[in-house]
């Protein structure tokens, strides 16, 4: 880890690493655009008002899971929740062009660069791998109704195993504080470091409430333009939806994270009775209000700090006169 640190300290690998991820990016954008404009823009005979409505509920989603996020930081190291929430967006920007789990390095590099209170590289990868497991603690509910809706024995299994994952998801959430302070793991250094910044069951407790929320509003988000498409809305079909592509995000590695998570939502629209053409369109356009939405929180973040930065300037020059 030393040496990799290293070697991203120098210039020629910096700017090795961005030019791969612009061509990357800018790949991803040819791609879709040749896409879109041999198929269509899905959006184009939508419902303005509609896809609006689902837009906006998208960011508020992001704004949850960052309050979320947030309390399972340590009270005196604890980043803007509006810093979070960038992280979370500049991931889903990432995910057009970059594999899957790519997307996590650059909510740490979001976190890192991005002024506020200074959090530790351990401890932020701490808290992202137990917001991965309360993301799935809170999307067993959503499984568990897709799991009764579903009509096919496989698919119904699917989402049962999504539930249980979830449940023990939780578990090892909320046994975390006592493994490191009374289990095995308290013999190891690593139970003491995790004494120092695992976060208590109650700061656990409100962040699984805050996340639950944030998926409460995707879903709803995704019911919203289920029915601006006339795709054919109900709660049941886009909370299967949800869980399939909130599933496929969590594969080890994948192609490219944005195009696996739309991919595994269209095959489940497919499998529910959605015709292909209307499922791959919803696809594709819920994953694109996604980032479009993650844009957005980059770029409200980004105009913020930037006004505090120009602030404090003003504050400054009007001091020194």
């Amino acid at each position: 880890m030393g040496r990799v640190l290293h070697a991203f300290r120098s210039r020629k690998i910096r700017i090795a690493v961005n030019a791969t991820l612009v061509a990357g990016a800018l790949t991803a954008a040819g791609l879709a655009t040749h896409h879109f404009l041999h198929s269509g823009w899905p959006l184009s005979d939508a419902d303005p008002l509609l896809v609006a409505a689902a837009g906006v509920l998208f960011v508020a989603a992001y704004a949850f899971k960052a309050w979320g996020w947030q309390r399972l930081f340590a009270p005196d190291g604890r980043p803007q929740a509006l810093t979070l929430a960038a992280a979370g967006g500049a991931a889903a920007v990432g995910g057009v062009a970059l594999p899957g789990r790519f997307d996590e390095a650059i909510r740490i590099a979001v976190v890192r660069r991005l002024p506020g209170k200074r959090a530790g590289f351990g401890a932020i990868c701490l808290t992202i791998i137990v917001v991965g497991l309360l993301d799935s603690a809170a999307l067993t509910p959503a499984a568990s109704v897709a799991a009764a809706a579903a009509e096919r024995g496989s698919v119904r299994i699917g989402f049962a195993l999504v539930a249980a994952a979830g449940l023990a998801a939780a578990l090892v959430v909320f046994s975390l504080p006592r493994l490191a302070r009374h289990g095995w793991i308290a013999r190891f250094k690593l139970g003491q470091w995790l004494q120092q910044h695992c976060a208590c069951r109650r700061s656990a407790w409100h962040a699984w409430m805050l996340i639950s929320v944030s998926w409460a509003l995707r879903g709803l988000a995704l019911f919203v333009l289920l029915q601006a498409l006339s795709v054919g809305a109900s709660f049941p079909l886009a909370l299967a939806f949800l869980c399939a592509s909130a599933a496929s995000a969590a594969l080890p590695i994948a192609p490219v994270g944005a195009a696996t998570q739309a991919g595994a939502g269209a095959a489940i629209l497919i499998v529910s009775g959605v015709p292909k053409a209307d499922a791959v369109a919803f696809s594709l356009a819920a994953q694109g209000l996604i980032i479009v939405a993650g844009a957005a929180v980059c770029a409200a973040a980004a105009l913020w700090h930037l006004a505090l930065r120009w602030s404090g300037r003003g504050g400054e020059v009007a001091t020194a006169h």
